[in-house]
């Protein structure tokens, strides 16, 4: 027998929530013709389920609430093939002769391992475990933004971080994604590191994002920019991306 949804709320929400786990997201559109209940209807179940911290809401709908973040060193031990495929083709999208800024996260620090010692760059980083592991190269220079620590993103931040960078400009920078979806842009976990991002992108020429799966489809609390402002997606092929397909940037699935 076909469950009426208008009648029973709690069926209602409990298969919305279902749609949530398997898609990472829900149009409140669909929802209407799906469920076959009003606009109000699906705004209050989306309200109900955001207070319950089951999602985001977000324009035209909500996506999945954020997974809490572990700390650095423990994400460094999580989806390592994963995160090594788009850190190898980051790496490759590098061109000699350049300024390059690369934020701290895991993906980033494999990404290092990556980059050919004997490429001719400027790089810049605010993580100092990226900055150990490239502490020996011989080409170019390496540059370690100052500042407070931050123990859960293992990078420096503060406003002397953010007054370091205001002197720089970058021909690309590879910007930390906690969170990534088509409508809500790029999002951060802490609020000075979405500061520190935006300030990173003002001063970019090109910004490229890596993404695997466990960040796409994800809002965090603090915004830092919209996908118009990112310029290539690097994601890994587990990531569900086809709400970017038709967004004006470049997407690579590695």
């Amino acid at each position: 027998m076909m469950i009426d949804y208008d009648a029973f709320p709690e069926q209602r929400q409990s298969y919305i929530q279902q749609l949530l786990n398997e898609n990472g997201r829900v149009v409140s559109a669909d929802l209407i013709k799906l469920l076959g209940v009003s606009e109000h209807t699906i705004r209050r179940d989306l309200q109900k389920l955001a207070r319950d911290g089951i999602c985001k809401r977000v324009y035209g709908g909500a996506v999945s609430h954020l997974k809490q973040s572990a700390s650095f060193e423990t994400r460094m031990t999580q989806s390592v093939a994963e995160k090594s495929s788009v850190a190898k083709r980051c790496a490759e999208l590098i061109k000699a002769n350049t300024c390059i800024f690369i934020d701290a996260g895991s993906t980033y620090l494999a990404m290092a391992e990556y980059i050919p010692n004997d490429l001719e760059l400027t790089i810049v980083t605010n993580s100092p475990q990226i900055a150990s592991l490239l502490s020996s190269r011989n080409n170019g220079e390496l540059i370690l933004l100052g500042g407070k620590i931050n123990p859960q993103t293992g990078s420096t931040m503060g406003s002397d971080t953010v007054n370091q960078i205001h002197n720089m400009v970058f021909d690309q920078t590879f910007i930390g994604v906690c969170g990534l979806d088509p409508q809500a842009g790029l999002s951060a976990v802490y609020y000075e590191d979405a500061c520190f991002k935006k300030e990173v992108i003002a001063q970019s020429n090109q910004v490229v994002a890596a993404v695997i799966a466990d960040k796409v489809l994800q809002v965090a609390r603090y915004k830092v920019a919209t996908c118009e402002e990112i310029d290539i997606i690097v994601a890994s092929k587990q990531s569900k991306i086809d709400g970017f397909h038709n967004l004006n940037l470049h997407l690579e699935i590695v």
